[in-house]
């Protein structure tokens, strides 16, 4: 594993549309080690402190996504970027519009030097 990719952590609510989409679609950037998970306790991984350390940048899908770590987890919140993509809860698993909405706003969030 290459110690100089950026470890980026995706999180959604239960881990199996959209940030499990992007853990498949970038787990083969050569920008990026990625894990994701999910607010919700039936997440299929669920977010955890330690998964919460282990990223160097965390990638939220809602407000609410983020607003669940600054409750939950006010320390990684205070000491770790975390920026959100803004993507509804309103796509399947691997759905094209997804997956090009995923892509699109990483490249944005890339270029825009946020994480």
């Amino acid at each position: 594993m290459n110690t100089n990719k950026l470890k980026i952590l995706f999180v959604c609510t239960v881990n199996r549309m959209r940030s499990a989409n992007a853990h498949q679609i970038f787990e083969n950037d050569i920008r990026m080690e990625v894990k994701s998970a999910g607010t919700d306790k039936t997440a299929n991984t669920v977010l955890s402190i330690e998964l919460l350390n282990w990223a160097d940048s965390i990638i939220v899908m809602e407000k609410c996504h983020r607003n669940f770590i600054r409750k939950n987890f006010p320390t990684i919140y205070n000491s770790k970027k975390i920026v959100c993509l803004y993507i509804p809860d309103d796509y399947d698993f691997l759905q094209p519009e997804l997956i090009e909405i995923l892509k699109y706003k990483m490249d944005d969030v890339f270029k825009r030097g946020l994480v």
